[in-house]
């Protein structure tokens, strides 16, 4: 790999691990807005209860400081496309009407979804299955 291209990767981690690192603690948080979000995604789907809401954050918390750690560490192809998937859908979802935010707070956000799909690219896409996992 091109040295260029090395110090290319490795911006794309940090950046990514700052992304997930700090989401992931507003959610371990419970950040306010963000609970409200989810009580209003919830009631597409029958209602959740705030409690459902608080644990499903917190486990989003959780999820999101694992991808932190593992982008940064060693980034696995799989992990790096649910950044990608993931980011895609968080920043999508503030466009949702019952959301209640702007367009262009979706747009404010591609880079959260940018970096991670751009590391992808960086490392390679995979040839099979098994390089989902390397």
């Amino acid at each position: 790999m091109k040295k260029n291209q090395k110090i290319t990767e490795w911006v794309l981690r940090i950046a990514v691990f700052g992304v997930f690192l700090g989401h992931g603690v507003f959610a371990l948080q419970g950040k306010e807005k963000w609970l409200q979000w989810m009580m209003n995604f919830g009631e597409y789907f029958g209602g959740w209860n705030p409690e459902l809401a608080i644990q499903l954050l917190f486990a989003v918390g959780v999820m999101d400081i694992l991808v932190a750690f593992i982008v940064l560490i060693r980034p696995i192809r799989v992990v790096v496309l649910w950044a990608v998937l993931w980011s895609f859908w968080t920043a999508a979802m503030r466009a949702l009407p019952f959301i209640g935010e702007p367009i262009w707070d979706f747009v404010e956000r591609w880079a959260n979804w940018g970096a991670p799909l751009a590391l992808l690219l960086i490392i390679g896409w995979p040839k099979n299955w098994k390089g989902w996992l390397k």
